[in-house]
């Protein structure tokens, strides 16, 4: 579908080529039209209104660019080539990807594309953090950054500069409450048998909790390899709130630690840890061009303790919005609870 205009607006053999390789090899189920069996004549017939606005859209870029302007293409998410955002919910969300789940009873109260597989950036930081935990290794041994921790994916920078030495505890705390990428990498090469045996380590223990839509390839989640669905998504959170660890470590809003001879403050990556609207219990954000603004949550609302997973959402802020329309859709309307709504499943 959105791969279709994908073919419409590059309108060359080269550029129809170009756009089948970014094609993501493990597609979401919602996909509707793969590059490789699309054709420019019947991509047009397919092109939804919102397809042919981002078409006009694109027009008028290159109109603006011909008079001397300078014109840069954002980058889709994986969720825009598949054509998610076409999706249309009751509650508007800009997540192409929400599920919500009851943590007690598995009762799904809201769905939308939740079977779909898409890159889950550093939402792939929880399951580093339950792998390391469930390995026993002590919280305060040193683990000491190096160049292997320097991020060549996406050319990310990092305050954990490389000689930096810190406890297993301390980069465990700063890759769930900063989403820290070297912390994380480091934890990872530190397990026995290093990373090679890490990422398999990771591998299983997802097969192991039914995440059959799950895979990784590396412990940070700048690789837009690392892939999964809304549902193998929430299986993970509720695992992962069982342990106080995760629990405290994830939801804490400020930690400091010593690099050299300063005192650095790190903070959470998510906003609504200082919301009292909300009780949080675990939560990771990620964000990679390919997956967009992602998260995941356990929160207690209206009495009930739920899973909430937002993935593939579009503007800087708009997983929190989505989060809040949830949250205000639930406590203004308890019958909600009892009237899951099902965008898609």
């Amino acid at each position: 579908m959105a791969v279709g205009v994908a073919l419409v607006l590059l309108g060359s053999a080269a550029a129809v080529q170009q756009a089948a390789a970014a094609t993501p090899s493990k597609p979401g189920k919602s996909a509707k039209v793969s590059a490789a069996k699309a054709t420019p004549a019947k991509a047009v017939r397919n092109a939804k209104p919102a397809a042919r606005s981002t078409r006009k859209s694109v027009v008028l870029a290159a109109s603006a660019g011909a008079a001397g302007a300078a014109v840069v293409a954002a980058k889709p998410t994986f969720g825009q080539l598949y054509g998610l955002h076409e999706e249309k919910d009751p509650l508007d969300l800009k997540s192409s990807v929400a599920l919500v789940v009851d943590q007690d009873t598995n009762e799904v109260l809201f769905a939308k594309n939740p079977q779909a597989v898409l890159p889950i950036a550093s939402i792939t930081k929880l399951m580093t953090a339950l792998v390391v935990v469930e390995a026993n290794q002590s919280l305060d041994e040193k683990l000491t950054i190096t160049e292997e921790d320097i991020d060549s994916e996406k050319g990310t920078r990092s305050r954990l500069t490389v000689g930096t030495t810190l406890t297993r505890g301390e980069m465990l705390h700063l890759a769930l409450m900063s989403s820290e990428n070297r912390a994380a990498n480091a934890l990872g090469r530190h397990y026995p048998g290093g990373l090679e045996a890490f990422v398999p380590a990771m591998n299983r223990k997802a097969q192991a909790l039914g995440m059959h839509d799950t895979h990784y390839v590396e412990p940070t989640g700048l690789s837009s390899r690392n892939q999964s669905s809304a549902k193998d998504l929430a299986a993970l959170v509720k695992v992962a709130h069982g342990f106080p660890l995760l629990r405290e470590l994830s939801t804490s809003r400020e930690y400091q630690v010593a690099l050299g001879r300063r005192q650095v403050a790190f903070h959470s990556t998510n906003g609504l840890l200082s919301s009292p609207s909300w009780d949080i219990g675990l939560q990771k954000t990620g964000f990679i061009n390919e997956a967009g603004r992602c998260l995941v949550m356990q929160a207690r609302l209206a009495g009930r303790k739920l899973i909430m997973v937002f993935l593939d959402s579009t503007g800087k802020y708009s997983r929190i919005g989505d989060a809040e329309r949830i949250r205000k859709w639930i406590s203004s309307n308890p019958s909600a609870l009892a009237q899951p709504m099902k965008v898609s499943s």
